[in-house]
Order: C-alpha cells, then structure tokens, then sequence
C-alpha cells in the first residue's frame, strides 16, 4: 500500500524483525538507526528494509522531523513505529482500505495494545498516538527540553501538529518490548525525567494547550490533577476494567501510577533544590 513506514532504533535487535514483519504490505520501510551495536542494522537490510544512519547534533529538529524533512520519501502517507510496535492484519487492512478510499483527515491516531510482562492485556489503559500521518499537513515543531540530560534524540511525549483534522483508527498496534521488562522501567525513568522537568516551569501545560477539542481540556486538567498516581491507577485497573486482566491487569495499572509517582516526587525534588547542611 502507498504508505512509508518510519521505524526509529537504537539497539533494537531483539524487537525489530517482528516489528518489519509485520509490515511486509507497505510498499517502503525505512529504518533510521542511531549506530546500534547489536546487529539491528543488519537485522533490517536481510529483511528489505532501507537502513538510513542518523548522528543526533544535540540540536532541533530531533528524530522524527528530521525524518519528515531528510528521508528520500516516494509517499506522502507516513506511518510512525516503534521498533517494539507490531502492526496487527486487521490494522493493515483497515489503513489499506482507508488509502483506497482517500483520507479526508491530516493525521489519524491509532490505538496501542500493551503487552506487559509477557503478556498481552485486553482490558485496562491503552496509549493511542497520531502515527499515521501526510508529511506534507504535519511536523513536530520543538519543545524547549535541550536542558533535560536524560532526554535524547527523539522528541518526547507530544503529538506532531497537524494542517487540518485528526482521524481515529479503530484497529490497534501492538506493543511489545521483548526486552526484559527493566527496559520498560529504564525508559519510563528517563522519560518521568523529562515531564517532571517540563512540569516545573509550565511548559508541560504547554503541550497540552497543542491538543484540540475535549482532548485539549483533559490533558490541561491532568497536567494539574492532585493525587495523579492514585488517579491513574484507578482509571486503568477500575474505570477501563483492568482488573479483568488478572494480576497482570493489576501489575500495569501500579506500573503505570509509579510512573506518575516518579514524575511527582522529581517535581518537589527539584522544588526544593539541594539540601542545606550546617
């Protein structure tokens, strides 16, 4: 189908064959590779993919514009993976027969399945994200977060803007980290940096001003919610029902409220500063 896939790696030899599997009916792939050192490279040239080398300066734009702005496109749609994202076959269709029929919108959000621990959970709270997307009606204009160290190359949790409206597909991605799960809490420390830092100045609110509709109103009140861990974990394992997954429904709504947890004591951390001794 006329769609280009994006899939952005850093070392992800244990994910990315699964994930360039499972979009065999896009008609380009592009893998752009930040000098990986496990054979992810490789990995993706043996299964067609064309492995573009991508050296971060430290500046904007990060990985995902550059991508916009630098890969040598034949299509104008673009979908945007994960190296641990699959495309499910109802997924596929569902893009391919949208491709035929003409997209009336710029942009459209696809929901995320997680998979935790193993194991794939039906009920609870899923991401969904603008992944797919006509790179002539959308970009990812920065967000002052150069300060945050542990921050890196591709930009952070935020949507790309987009030149018109916003879609939703029905079907789901999968997401699995075959990584053991320390690469999940790993990541979420790195990134609960990154929003407890954009949290202290108003910057993080600022993001959430870019959504639009009801969408736009509920990320303004969350950014200020109290109790966000408590909050969090009641919306995924009551409100949407995880507590139907078991004890692995149980495991990603606590995985989930820690991650909150983490983003509130770094923010009266660095409220506070250092501690004065005598």
């Amino acid at each position: 189908m006329p769609v280009s896939v994006i899939v952005m790696t850093r070392d992800e030899a244990a994910n990315i064959g699964a994930c360039l599997a499972s979009v065999s009916r896009f008609a380009e792939i592009f893998v752009v590779d930040s000098g990986s050192r496990d054979g992810t490279a490789a990995i993706a040239k043996s299964m067609g993919a064309r492995v573009i080398d991508f050296h971060w300066d430290g500046k904007y734009p990060k990985k995902k514009q550059w991508c916009l702005d630098a890969l040598p496109f034949s299509h104008d749609w673009v979908l945007y993976l994960d190296a641990d994202e699959r495309v499910t076959g109802a997924l596929a269709g569902e893009i391919a027969g949208l491709m035929a029929a003409g997209p009336e919108a710029s942009g459209y959000h696809i929901p995320g399945r997680p998979v935790f621990a193993g194991r794939p959970l039906r009920f609870g709270a899923w991401n969904s994200k603008i992944a797919l997307l006509d790179r002539r009606r959308a970009s990812f204009p920065p967000v002052p977060d150069l300060d945050v160290a542990s921050m890196w190359e591709v930009e952070g949790h935020y949507q790309p803007r987009l030149a018109g409206t916003a879609g939703r597909l029905r079907h789901p991605v999968i997401h699995h980290d075959a990584k053991p799960p320390y690469a999940w809490f790993e990541r979420h420390n790195r990134y609960s940096d990154w929003e407890a830092a954009l949290m202290m100045d108003g910057r993080l609110e600022s993001i959430a001003v870019r959504e639009k509709g009801a969408r736009r109103l509920l990320k303004r009140i969350f950014v200020r919610l109290p109790a966000r861990p408590l909050v969090v974990f009641l919306h995924s394992y009551v409100l949407r029902l995880g507590f139907l997954d078991g004890l692995d429904g149980l495991d990603h709504a606590i995985a989930r409220a820690f991650y909150y947890w983490q983003i509130a004591v770094k923010v009266r951390a660095r409220r506070r500063g250092p501690v004065p001794y005598p």
